[in-house]
């Protein structure tokens, strides 16, 4: 009996585990997969690492509007060139291309992946929504606004990525550089294609070949991305007695053109309480210790990265680097981040 007992607590406690191998929202796991349809038996490791790409993500406190006292929204950059920000950057993806058939193929790591490598899949795969900069028809630069979350860019109903076509198209815009170069219009056999036309002046057939405009994406990896913008709002809950920090918004930042030491150029934001339920479920690495890998979710939580604050709310809706540049602006935006310490410390002495 009570070895039947023993039986069905391992059922109910191991077996759904081992069914999280199979969700596809997770992150790695140190099983190899199975080929043949056969099971694999390999650990690469002591145990099976279960807990983060298992886990959900742990819910906000609620926050009524009566109990915030004071709020201040701010926007802040994190530079992947620091090496605190490291975690957020590596390890690298590599998309080959096949020169044969044209297709792509995306390696991955197998022990964990990169913020950005996390927001591609899912983008992907329709789980996440990504917002423009500025509206569709808008064309005037100076107006973006896209971390006001007003432009989504959504599959018709019932359709996704891989049947919308207008829809793909505007990803592929985002995830990749598109270039576009003249080609010549090929016929069945893989012969120019070609059409007779009469000479204006001499009046003589000449042979004009037809050409045609190929478009090339340079899909965005790793590496490229420079820079996460964020927009928080920071704020003091009276009813907790405490000063919060929420981020609402992520934007990805590669150089424009792909060249070291360009124009920075903004890819799209995302509302970030959308990611949350997927950066909950992936491995971000921790230098002191292999056994304690915390998820994405836990390092935006417990800000373990360094962001310099560009903006605040103010009336001028201006930016630091509109009236202070280079090291002057580094000294502003720690006067901004100052005014938010001394806030909390004064609460709390007289």
């Amino acid at each position: 009996m009570k070895r039947q007992v023993l039986v069905g607590l391992f059922v109910l406690i191991v077996a759904p585990l081992f069914a999280q191998y199979e969700e596809p929202y997770g992150g790695p796991i140190n099983v190899p997969e199975s080929t043949n349809n056969e099971e694999s038996d390999v650990i690469d490791g002591v145990y099976v690492k279960t807990i983060v790409p298992s886990r959900s993500m742990v819910r906000y406190e609620h926050v009524r509007e009566s109990d915030v006292v004071w709020s201040r929204r701010v926007w802040s950059y994190i530079d992947l060139r620091e090496k605190i920000n490291h975690p957020l950057y590596f390890p690298m993806d590599t998309i080959i291309t096949n020169k044969m058939d044209g297709t792509t193929d995306w390696v991955l790591n197998t022990d964990r992946l990169s913020l950005w490598s996390i927001l591609r899949r899912h983008i992907l795969l329709g789980d996440i929504t990504i917002y423009g900069l500025c509206h569709p028809m808008d064309i005037d630069e100076a107006r973006k606004d896209g971390d006001s979350f007003k432009y989504p860019i959504r599959p018709e109903p019932g359709l996704n990525y891989e049947t919308d076509t207008v829809f793909r198209g505007r990803v592929d815009e985002k995830l990749a550089l598109v270039s576009k170069r003249i080609a010549p219009l090929l016929d069945a056999d893989g012969e120019p294609r070609f059409e007779m036309e009469l000479d204006p002046v001499s009046g003589e057939e000449i042979t004009r070949y037809l050409d045609t405009t190929i478009s090339e994406n340079e899909w965005y990896v790793s590496k490229n991305i420079i820079q996460y913008k964020m927009k928080e709002d920071w704020f003091f809950d009276k009813e907790r007695s405490v000063l919060d920090v929420r981020i609402l918004g992520v934007c990805p930042v590669v150089y424009d053109g792909l060249k070291a030491g360009g124009k920075y150029k903004e890819l799209f934001w995302l509302y970030f309480p959308h990611l949350r339920p997927y950066l909950s479920r992936y491995y971000t690495y921790n230098e002191q210790n292999d056994a304690q890998w915390m998820s994405f979710d836990d390092l935006f939580f417990k800000r373990r990265f360094n962001a310099v604050m560009y903006k605040e709310s103010n009336v001028y809706d201006r930016s630091v680097e509109s009236y202070r540049m280079g090291a002057d602006a580094l000294m502003e935006a720690d006067k901004i981040k100052e005014k938010i310490r001394t806030l909390e410390h004064d609460v709390w002495n007289f």
